[in-house]
């Protein structure tokens, strides 16, 4: 990958980190997601699982749903989507239906990572639709988020 592409990664990261940094406003875990198609954000979403009361609510599933609606389009071919953190096998299955045109993500999920942490749906699974993945990016930042945000969690408790 040429520096442009780092950096032009590292550029969008920095808003998923921004989506992260609003849930963990909300009390919600710190994850971010934007979804970018021909260098303009056409989605974006954070973590409301606890504010909608909705287990559907990650950060990657509502900046899919929005870049769907923004489209007018349910398949997300050459859509780009840039998240704090690995999918989960649900995020997963969702960016495979969606026909996503790539990811790119920052931490890993040793919990529920679907990119190899945990269970390998998104490159050892033979779907109809696979897309290129690009990892690591601005993970220091990311891991940091979350880090942060579960210490504090941790202190409160009794």
């Amino acid at each position: 990958m040429n520096i442009k592409n780092q950096m032009d990664d590292a550029y969008w990261m920095g808003l998923a980190l921004e989506q992260a940094e609003l849930a963990a406003a909300l009390g919600e875990v710190p994850v971010g997601a934007v979804a970018v198609w021909q260098g303009q954000i056409i989605g974006a979403g954070h973590n409301r699982k606890e504010s909608d009361q909705d287990p559907t609510a990650h950060a990657e599933m509502i900046a899919l749903r929005d870049a769907a609606a923004n489209q007018q389009n349910w398949r997300l071919i050459g859509v780009t989507l840039y998240c704090t953190l690995e999918p989960c096998p649900m995020c997963a299955g969702a960016m495979i239906q969606a026909r996503l045109g790539r990811l790119v993500y920052g931490a890993k999920d040793t919990r529920f990572g679907a990119d190899g942490s945990v269970v390998s749906i998104l490159r050892d699974q033979p779907f109809n639709h696979q897309f290129p993945i690009t990892t690591g990016v601005r993970e220091e930042d990311a891991a940091a988020l979350l880090q942060t945000f579960f210490q504090k969690l941790r202190q409160k408790q009794p």
